[in-house]
């Protein structure tokens, strides 16, 4: 059986993870939809449906849209133009360091990638002390 990094991702894992961040709170989007905030600053949010993230082939919206931020362009970039990667983009979030994952998707990924995105996000977002702090206690592999 695969140890719990290696398994394959799922939802319950954004929620677990963003939440052993330090200094993380929830507030609730219109749609109830959990905000995963540290110091003010979003890092994580699950959207409600919107028009600019639909089926291409039935043109319904995507329910299950998960927005995490990231930390530069270029990070962004790497993410949503790898052919295999289940991230994406959409013209709405241009010039905005974020990228879009599909929950039905989220399987694609292990656990231990989401870790990592979820850890990417808060530390994008964090202050430069909390940042500092959080990786002189967790190095980055």
């Amino acid at each position: 059986m695969p140890d719990k990094k290696s398994r394959p991702a799922r939802v319950e894992d954004v929620h677990e993870l963003a939440l052993a961040m330090p200094h993380t709170t929830v507030e609730r989007g219109s749609g109830d939809n959990p905000v995963y905030q540290v110091g003010g600053k979003s890092f994580i949010f699950f959207r409600n449906p919107r028009p600019d993230a639909v089926d291409p082939d039935t043109g319904e919206r995507y329910p299950d849209v998960i927005v995490f931020w990231v930390g530069s362009e270029a990070d962004k970039q790497a993410m949503v133009q790898d052919e295999g990667s289940p991230f994406f983009t959409t013209p709405h979030f241009d010039g905005h360091l974020s990228v879009l994952l599909r929950a039905g998707r989220i399987g694609e990924l292990s656990r231990q990638e989401v870790a990592e995105v979820v850890q990417e996000a808060w530390l994008s977002r964090a202050s430069a002390r909390r940042a500092a702090t959080w990786l002189e206690e967790h190095p980055l592999e």
